[in-house]
């Protein structure tokens, strides 16, 4: 499997909207409808079990949280928003407004929307999350990392470091959820990861897979996402 080091990942981006013309709202909405489908995968609604905790960062991670929970909302679910840090760049504002009119409830309360819940979407920190964790998120990833409640990380469990995994110590460091959905292209740090591994990044140009000697996976039907397996043909 073919990885995407940060800086990598961070000039495809910057590619993808100069040269390839796409905007960020067009790569947010992208990421966010993949996410959506990945838990849709893992976590199917069903009567008594619809409720959705998604936990946003501040940055372009808790902008695909946002997205995702807007599809979700239309997919069936009940998703309750956990924003300890909204940006007020115009962007988030749009997409906070948008949850809003579809009366999707945004709380303060994380340790109660958690245990209420029955599914939890991690969009805290991507992948150029590096340095220590910051309250108040630190206490919230300690919470997921103890929580028996199912959760799908948004291309990076929060307070992974890109390359070498999950912190020796600290917030983190035995946070291990069941499920990853790596965003565009996987990240070195799915070598440490033990659980479901989607890909969504069906919107990738050839040329720009080839430049960066990316290997695409097989989609099938409509789904932007694809479940794929370690070398040895294992699901990670």
């Amino acid at each position: 499997m073919k990885y995407l080091s940060a800086a990598n990942a961070a000039a495809l981006d910057r590619d993808l909207m100069s040269a390839g013309a796409f905007s960020i709202d067009q790569l947010m909405e992208l990421a966010g409808l993949s996410v959506s489908q990945a838990v849709f995968k893992v976590h199917p609604p069903s009567p008594g079990r619809n409720k959705i905790l998604v936990v946003c960062g501040p940055g372009n991670n808790g902008g695909d949280g946002l997205v995702a929970a807007r599809h979700l909302f239309h997919y069936g679910y009940k998703p309750t928003i956990c924003y300890p840090k909204p940006t007020k760049n115009e962007l988030y504002q749009r997409l906070m407004t948008q949850l809003r009119n579809l009366h999707v409830p945004f709380t303060e309360d994380f340790d109660t929307a958690l245990q209420g819940t029955d599914h939890v979407v991690d969009a805290i920190f991507g992948f150029s999350f590096q340095g220590e964790v910051r309250e108040p998120f630190g206490r919230i990833i300690s919470a997921l990392e103890a929580t028996a409640t199912s959760i799908t990380a948004v291309d990076a469990p929060s307070s992974w470091n890109i390359e070498t995994g999950p912190p020796e110590s600290g917030p983190g460091a035995k946070f291990m959820p069941a499920t990853l959905i790596s965003l565009t292209a996987p990240k070195p740090l799915v070598k440490f990861f033990r659980g479901r591994h989607f890909v969504g990044g069906r919107f990738l140009p050839p040329s720009v897979a080839e430049q960066y000697g990316l290997e695409m996976p097989a989609y099938q039907g409509v789904d932007q996402i694809v479940e794929v397996e370690d070398g040895s043909g294992g699901k990670l």
